[in-house]
């Protein structure tokens, strides 16, 4: 395989995750990755942690292309990861392929993307540092 081509790795059939819900994906470092389904079928990966109090994602509910976050009702961008104004910051999100009804990701940023960050404990709100930008297909 060449080093620029990026290796795919199928977690699950697009059926497995709930229509309008989530899925997570362990991995063997860092936070769960949480896959969202929309009512078109339409699949997007983000790391499994709001950028507001590192509530998780997954336990949201989704609506159209976007989550909000069960802790604190912040709506995040399915599609970029953006919390929606007037609140401020990102989560890291994953490339997804999705082909003959099955979820792909891409296996370097499963291995690398945001193994910096953990769940924050409780406290003041701070600013959230600009999303780390990746280049997807």
């Amino acid at each position: 395989m060449n080093a620029s081509t990026p290796e795919w790795i199928a977690i699950c059939a697009v059926t497995d995750i709930p229509v309008l819900g989530s899925r997570t994906v362990p991995r063997a470092q860092g936070l769960d990755v949480a896959l969202f389904r929309t009512p078109d079928d339409q699949v997007f990966a983000l790391l499994d942690r709001c950028p507001h109090k590192g509530g998780p994602l997954s336990q949201g509910i989704v609506f159209g292309q976007r989550v909000a976050c069960p802790l604190h009702n912040w709506t995040i961008g399915l599609n970029d990861g953006q919390a929606q104004a007037p609140d401020q910051g990102c989560t890291p999100r994953f490339a997804v392929r999705v082909a003959n009804g099955q979820v792909l990701l891409n296996a370097h940023e499963l291995a690398t993307l945001g193994l910096n960050l953990s769940r924050p404990v409780a406290g003041p709100a701070r600013r959230a540092a600009p999303c780390p930008s990746t280049a997807h297909p």
